[in-house]
C-alpha cells in the first residue's frame, strides 16, 4: 500500500528502507544520557540563574500524577495503581512543598504560557483536590492570559461535571486516552471503555468550551487487525476530535512489568502493523487531517498546523506544542524539565521523592548540562523535528561556525535522504518535505553525537 496526498507520497518500500529504531527526541540530548553528574547544586545553579537575569523565556510547567485505579497492560509510564484516593490528599502536600523550593530559587519572573497535568491518571484526584492543585499552581507561577492548559484524561473517570470543574479552573485543551474501540482489543490490554463512554466524554468537553480536543490511538495492540482498527478508525473520524496521535506501541515486556501481561502470540505481526499504520494515515488525511509529524495529525485550522505553517512549530517532553521555546519545570515523581542548557530529572519512586522534600531538598535524581556543541545541536535536530527549514547562515552567525564545514560528515550521511525525497539541500540550509515529516526521526539522528556511545536504552522503531 502507498498513501498518497496532494504533498505525500510515503510508500511501504520507503517505511521499510528508512524504518529504524531511535530516540523520539522531546529532548537533545534524549533522556537516556541523564546522569548523577549533574547534582542539585547544578540544579539550583540553573533555577537562580533565571532570578539573575532581567528577561527571561516563559515557563511551561508539568505536573506528574501517578495514581491510576487499574492497570493498563501497554502502559509505559511510570504510575501507581490504588483505589485508596486518600493517598492524592499526600501527594497534593509534597507538591505543595516542592513549589515553594523551586519558587524561591526562580525569583519573581515566574510568567508561565503552558501547563500540562500528565500522569498516571490526573481525575484521579477529587474536584475538591484539583481545585487546590490549581490554586497552588497558580499562587507561586503568573499565567499569562493566553496560557495553554492542558490534561490528560482517562474516559472512565469523568462526567459532564468534572469536564465542565476542569473549564471552569481554566483548562483549555484535554486528551482522551482512547487506544482501540474494539471490545476484544480493550479485553486483552485491560482497558474496558465502550464508544459511548468516550463519545459522552469528548460531547461533554465541547459543551464545556474547551477549545481542543485530541484522541491518543495505539496501533499494534494485542488482537487488533487491519479491519478492526479500520473500524475504531470510522469512530474517531465521526467523534471528528481536533488533534489525533496516532503511537505505535513498543513491546518491551522486560522494562515494563505491565507488558509481561500481554500475550505476545495476540500481538499483529510487522507486515500487519505496518498495514495498519499505512491504512490509518490514508484514512486520517482523506478525512480532512493534516499531518503534522511522527505520529501527529490535526484539522487544518487547529493552532498545531498553523503553528507548523508559521513555524512556530515547538517541541517538547509532552510532544509538539504552539508554545514559544520555554523553560520547562517538572513537578512530581520522575518529572523531567528543562531550565536554560539544562536537564533534570526527579526521583522515580514516591518513598524517595517523599524522602527528598522532607528534608528540605529538591527530589532530583540525575540531568544533564549541555555543551555549545549539545546546544547547536539541539536547535538543528529540534528544527528538523518540526519541520522547520536548518537555516546554515543563522546557525553560523548564532555559533560562529561554518555549516558545511562543521557538519561535514553528517552532510555526506544525508544524501541517501536526499535521494529519497525526505528532505532538499541547497547552499542556504536544509528543508524537510512533507514526505519527509514521517522521517525526521531518521534525518535528526544524523546529527546527534549521543548516538555513537553506549545506552541502555531501547528505541522504539519508526513503524
Amino acid at each position: 500500500m502507498t498513501v498518497t496526498s496532494p504533498d505525500i507520497v510515503i510508500s511501504e518500500e520507503l517505511i521499510r528502507k528508512f524504518d529504524r529504531q531511535g530516540p523520539r527526541y522531546t529532548s537533545y540530548p534524549t533522556a537516556d544520557r541523564f546522569n548523577a553528574g549533574f547534582t542539585l547544586d547544578s540544579y539550583h545553579q540553573y533555577l537562580e540563574q533565571r532570578a539573575n537575569r532581567t528577561e527571561n523565556p516563559p515557563l511551561s510547567i508539568y505536573v506528574h500524577l501517578p495514581f491510576c485505579e487499574s492497570l493498563c497492560y501497554f502502559c509505559a509510564c511510570n504510575k501507581i495503581i490504588t483505589k485508596d484516593h486518600s493517598r492524592a490528599a499526600e501527594y497534593l502536600r509534597y507538591l505543595e512543598k516542592e513549589m515553594a523550593l523551586v519558587a524561591a530559587r526562580i525569583g519573581k519572573d515566574r510568567r508561565a504560557v503552558q501547563l500540562h497535568l500528565g500522569g498516571g491518571t490526573p481525575t484521579f484526584l477529587s474536584p475538591a483536590e484539583m481545585r487546590q492543585l490549581m490554586d497552588m499552581v497558580r499562587g507561586h507561577f503568573n499565567f499569562s492570559d493566553d496560557a495553554e492548559l492542558g490534561v490528560e484524561i482517562d474516559p472512565r473517570t469523568v462526567s459532564e461535571d468534572t469536564l465542565a470543574m476542569l473549564a471552569g479552573l481554566g483548562f483549555n485543551r484535554t486528551s482522551f486516552g482512547v487506544q482501540d474501540f474494539d471490545p476484544d482489543v480493550q479485553a486483552a490490554v485491560n482497558r474496558i471503555q465502550p464508544l459511548e463512554m468516550v463519545e459522552r466524554a469528548v460531547t461533554a468537553s465541547r459543551k464545556a468550551n474547551f477549545l481542543s480536543v485530541n484522541a491518543d490511538l495505539i496501533y499494534g495492540l494485542p488482537k487488533q487487525t487491519l479491519a478492526s482498527f479500520d473500524r475504531t478508525l470510522d469512530s474517531v473520524i465521526r467523534l471528528s476530535p481536533d488533534r489525533i496521535a496516532l503511537y505505535n506501541y513498543a513491546h518491551l515486556p522486560s522494562r515494563f512489568k505491565a507488558q509481561r501481561q500481554i500475550i505476545e502470540l495476540d500481538l499483529p505481526s510487522a507486515e500487519a502493523r505496518l498495514q495498519i499504520f499505512l491504512r490509518s494515515m490514508q484514512r486520517l488525511l482523506d478525512a480532512g487531517y493534516v499531518y503534522i509529524g511522527l505520529d501527529h495529525f490535526s484539522k487544518p485550522e487547529d493552532e498545531l498546523n498553523q503553528a507548523r505553517l508559521n513555524r512556530s512549530l515547538h517541541r517538547n517532553f509532552q510532544g509538539y506544542t504552539t508554545r514559544a521555546e520555554c523553560d520547562l519545570i517538572g513537578f512530581g515523581v520522575s518529572a523531567i524539565g528543562k531550565v536554560g542548557d539544562s536537564y533534570s530529572q526527579s526521583v522515580r519512586t514516591i518513598k524517595a521523592y517523599y524522602q527528598h522534600l522532607d528534608a528540605g531538598e529538591l527530589p532530583l535524581e540525575k540531568g544533564y548540562s549541555l555543551t555549545q556543541d549539545d546546544v547547536m545541536r539541539r536547535r538543528i535536530i529540534m528544527e528538523l523535528m518540526c519541520s522547520s527549514p536548518v537555516d546554515f547562515g543563522a546557525i553560523n552567525a548564532a555559533y560562529g561556525i561554518d555549516f558545511r564545514s562543521y557538519f561535514a560528515g553528517e552532510l555526506e550521511l544525508l544524501k541517501p535522504c536526499e535521494a529519497a525525497g525526505l528532505i532538499g539541500i541547497d547552499a542556504d540550509g536544509i528543508k524537510v518535505t512533507p514526505t519527509g515529516r514521517l522521517f525526521v526521526r531518521a534525518v535528526g539522528m544524523v546529527f546527534d553525537k549521543h548516538l555513537a556511545q553506549p545506552t541502555t536504552a531501547a528505541y522504539s522503531k519508526l513503524i
